[in-house]
């Protein structure tokens, strides 16, 4: 295990190492496949027609508030202030905040979801301006359905960030497997009872599904908790300088968190107007492009924050710079090849899992195109979910928001002159979102500079530098080919997904070898990582 990772994971009075972001990319993976198995299944069941592209723009709207409040604002404000609250003034007093918290919650997200179950089509007419009237009365009975599903997930994401505060992780990174465990379970048997034929109808026990799996979500964590010395007691208590201090965290972060999300649901709205399956497209792209950010990205990020929000409380400037500088060369080593490969690969992988039953070759081959574009955004995407969180830490919310704004104004003028100028349909939708992720972590980048002092940038640039050249075989290996994964695509599902698995497997080795010999410094903490698990499995 290398030394740099330990110092990556190490703050003063509690130490993290490699097993933490091993444990959290591990379980992160197994939610990643599971979101993929879910998506592959609804696709086979449905396609990416008109009934799919209702259940997912219906998805969209809980959804979008579970990354803006839950897994967004809520889970970066409370995780900051309850680190601090630990550092500060011990557990007590931690856990006291956390049952206002809990309490609050609760009752605002109740009304919200009473809220959105009432003005559903409102919201709708707002997200999907462009469906038709069958179309969209679908939509609205799906969102009426699912909306409750914000409630479940704002409170899983409270105990999440308890959790992870604590040092545990096992288990807040597994919830999000138990939420596609039930949506997968749940959705396809309410699915079967309502129309064994699967047809529109039965959609709407994918949405019974959604609120099954968003319980399991809780509940699986729920045991956690106790161990860990929470006992929950309804507290109206609001008063608590802790509570006010999260929910003005809050208030930028809604935007600041969840930019790329904002311009997911711009990026519908947009392609509410170009018929159907676009939607479709564009969603199964994303949560493909999920798999990396989420084991690579997000797990960095988890491990991340309680680190630097503990040691801003301490007055460490060092360590909380250090730290954040290392953290982000991290993303880019994981996230730079990932990329690559997902725009060298798209067309194969996409036919691979998804082309099935009612998703057809012209689906695999929309999808891919949105996948290509998506890609370029990937390490934008994974190093902002690591280094928006920071500035809560530093008590500087407001220019993550700023940025945000900035980035979501790039989205809509760069969708309008890639859709009506252009003319470039679903592709330009992906092209935009990615080039406003970029640019909203490079300001974010500038702007901690200014804040934080060094951010070892030299080494950032470098690290930048040695990805690209060592992802140059992975280009190589894509290119040569790609001609002869896509002519295996009406080959066995096995004969393909080994001819994709080799051409993988060649290319990761090639990159691993690159980066020896460039000496990229993020190799030592993977190989760390993979040493510890192949030791564990012995």
């Amino acid at each position: 295990m290398g030394q740099g990772m330990r110092h990556f994971l190490r703050m003063s009075d509690d130490r993290l190492n490699t097993k933490a972001a091993g444990v959290v990319a591990g379980a992160v993976m197994l939610s990643r496949v599971l979101g993929l198995a879910r998506e592959l299944i609804f696709a086979g069941l449905f396609g990416a027609g008109r009934g799919m592209d209702a259940f997912l723009t219906a998805f969209r709207a809980p959804n979008l508030l579970r990354d803006l409040f839950a897994e967004g604002a809520l889970s970066t404000a409370f995780v900051t202030v309850f680190s601090q609250r630990i550092a500060k003034e011990g557990d007590q007093s931690a856990w006291k905040l956390a049952a206002k918290m809990m309490t609050l919650t609760t009752i605002f997200m109740s009304l919200v979801s009473l809220l959105g179950v009432i003005f559903a089509a409102q919201f709708i007419g707002f997200l999907a301006p462009g469906f038709p009237a069958e179309k969209a009365a679908l939509t609205i009975e799906l969102t009426r359905i699912m909306y409750p599903f914000i409630l479940m997930v704002s409170l899983a994401a409270l105990v999440m960030g308890m959790l992870n505060s604590r040092n545990l992780f096992t288990a807040p990174a597994l919830a999000s497997s138990f939420f596609n465990i039930g949506s997968i379970a749940g959705g396809v048997a309410f699915g079967w009872w309502i129309d064994p034929h699967f047809g529109e109808k039965s959609l709407i026990g994918l949405a019974l599904g959604t609120l099954l799996g968003g319980l399991l979500q809780l509940g699986v964590q729920i045991p956690s908790l106790y161990k860990a010395g929470f006992r929950f007691m309804l507290d109206f208590n609001w008063r608590d300088p802790g509570v006010r201090q999260v929910l003005l965290l809050m208030l930028p972060a809604v935007i600041a968190a969840s930019a790329v999300q904002v311009n997911v649901m711009i990026n519908s709205i947009f392609a509410s107007y170009l018929g159907d399956g676009p939607v479709s497209w564009l969603s199964y792209a994303f949560r493909l492009m999920q798999l990396p950010l989420g084991v690579f990205g997000v797990a960095v990020a988890t491990v991340t924050l309680p680190v630097i929000s503990r040691a801003s409380a301490l007055g460490e400037i060092g360590r909380f710079s250090a730290t954040l500088a290392r953290a982000m060369r991290l993303a880019v080593f994981l996230t730079f090849p990932s990329a690559v490969g997902l725009i060298m690969l798209a067309q194969p992988i996409i036919a691979l899992i998804y082309q099935r039953g009612k998703f057809h070759d012209a689906d695999s081959l929309h999808t891919a195109e949105a996948l290509q574009f998506y890609a370029i955004g990937l390490v934008g995407y994974s190093c902002i979910k690591v280094l928006a969180p920071a500035f809560y830490a530093i008590n500087r919310k407001w220019t993550p928001m700023t940025v945000s704004f900035i980035s979501i104004g790039l989205n809509l003028l760069l969708n309008w002159i890639f859709i009506f100028q252009l003319r470039m349909g679903h592709c330009g939708l992906a092209l935009s979102t990615a080039i406003s992720a970029t640019v909203n972590f490079s300001l974010l980048y500038l702007f901690m500079i200014r804040v934080a002092g060094s951010l070892e940038s030299r080494a950032m640039i470098s690290t930048l530098v040695k990805c690209f050249l060592a992802s140059l075989p992975i280009a190589a290996v894509g290119w040569l080919t790609h001609p002869w994964l896509v002519s295996l695509g009406h080959s066995s599902v096995g004969m393909r997904a080994g001819a994709l698995f080799a051409v993988i497997t060649a290319a990761v080795t090639l990159f691993l070898i690159s980066s020896w010999f460039l000496k990229i410094e993020g190799l030592s903490e993977f190989l760390g990582v993979m040493a510890r698990k192949l030791r564990l499995k012995s």
